[in-house]
């Protein structure tokens, strides 16, 4: 129950192996053997506080342009949930206020992940998982964007019972011109949030957004008079998966089964080992690792798949 979860990066590692040694007499060979075995400690999604409800975030900026003129920019991102496991989307919408008279570049909503090793000095590795691209806000525009990211094939986010290496999660959501982001951190996890899942036939249910228009800047008034804000909705134009990173490569696994004593639940989701890595994670339904051209986990690749829209 201490072990904590097989797992595999750039700069560390968690490791379980068991040794058999032969002890022979003097001046003999000794015979020696190891297997490789993975361990995964469940991270089961309710236990954090608050985790089924919505993530919201905002931030407001104020920036130049045509040298004399100032205006605001007020960009809000919120997620149906705080955590996730592998396979669920992510629901996402993101409201931007452009409060000037100049347009703002393209939208990115980007998942992210930042694995810390602690050595003598912490080490970082941020990797972008998956990304999505929307067009900019016209001027004097409130729009808003819904996306939907999948999550593939991840470590949970705390390796319970390791110290040394701390794994985070964040939805990154920025404006490229002017330069303006924000990041909420979620979750991945093994068991699923209680609570009745989106369907994507379904509509996203209405998040009422924390963000109350005010009037435009004094020097904006002053020079051309109050401008009404109009309500528009920003297409997607692009969905990209950048290459994953490598756990142990070279190995396969087949699909393994818990029993129900062990889990304590008879409808426990499967126990899944994606071919060639040693991530292991919780799939719903009958779910048989897919053979990958390389010894990456590759993810969906967003620009030949249907789905999510």
């Amino acid at each position: 129950a201490s072990a904590p979860t097989s797992f595999e990066g750039p700069f560390g590692k968690v490791l379980h192996q068991v040794k058999a040694v032969i002890d022979t007499p003097r001046f003999s060979k000794d015979y020696k053997c190891s297997k490789i075995f993975y361990v995964l400690c469940p991270l089961n999604l309710n236990d954090i506080p608050e985790i089924e409800q919505p993530n919201t975030m905002s931030i407001t900026k104020k920036f130049n342009y045509k040298l004399v003129k100032s205006g605001n920019i007020i960009v809000t991102a919120t997620s149906d949930l705080k955590g996730y496991v592998v396979g669920q989307v992510i629901q996402l919408r993101t409201d931007i206020e452009n409060k000037s008279g100049r347009d703002t570049g393209a939208v990115v909503a980007s998942l992210l992940q930042k694995v810390a090793y602690k050595s003598k000095r912490w080490i970082y590795d941020l990797r972008t998982i998956a990304e999505v691209e929307g067009s900019g806000v016209k001027a004097w525009k409130h729009a808003e964007w819904r996306e939907q990211i999948l999550v593939p094939a991840l470590p949970q986010s705390i390796l319970q019972g390791c110290s040394l290496i701390h794994i985070d999660y964040y939805i990154q959501v920025s404006l490229k011109s002017p330069e303006v982001s924000v990041a909420l951190p979620i979750y991945i996890g093994n068991i699923a949030v209680n609570r009745v899942p989106l369907s994507p036939s379904r509509s996203v249910p209405h998040i009422p957004s924390a963000v109350v228009p005010s009037a435009p800047p004094e020097e904006e008034e002053a020079a051309s008079g109050y401008h009404p804000m109009d309500n528009v909705l920003i297409p997607t134009k692009s969905h990209s998966q950048q290459q994953p990173f490598s756990y142990a490569p070279g190995l396969s696994f087949h699909e393994a089964r818990l029993d129900s004593e062990q889990t304590g639940s008879p409808n426990h989701p499967t126990l899944c080992l994606s071919t060639g890595a040693t991530v292991p994670y919780y799939a719903e339904g009958n779910v048989v690792p897919v053979s990958t051209a390389s010894s990456l986990i590759l993810p969906p690749e967003y620009s030949t798949w249907g789905y999510p829209y």
